[in-house]
């Protein structure tokens, strides 16, 4: 498997709403969010600077994102609930 390319993965984001999903080398679910704005969300993690040390450590072991793009923000609310539900992502807090 190669690493994951944050910059390659973000230039082809799109600016809609949904829900994305972050896994590790081995495929288990690490967390999953929501975003009224993907690329915007997902670009935040990749910063150089201000990130709590619970987000760099997440950022450290993803391996791969997969993205769901909704129509509305309620839609991706809704997933991203079911989603946490399901998987019980360990950087999820609920």
């Amino acid at each position: 498997m190669t690493a994951f390319d944050p910059k390659t993965f973000l230039s082809s984001i799109t600016q809609r709403a949904g829900v994305y999903v972050m896994s590790g080398v081995d495929g288990s679910v690490l967390y999953i969010g929501k975003a009224k704005n993907l690329k915007s969300r997902l670009s935040s993690y990749f910063v150089t600077s201000g990130l709590s040390t619970k987000t760099r450590a997440l950022v450290k072991r993803i391996a791969d994102i997969k993205v769901t793009v909704v129509g509305t923000e309620i839609e991706a609310l809704l997933l991203e609930q079911n989603l946490i539900k399901e998987h019980r992502p360990p950087y999820n807090v609920l």
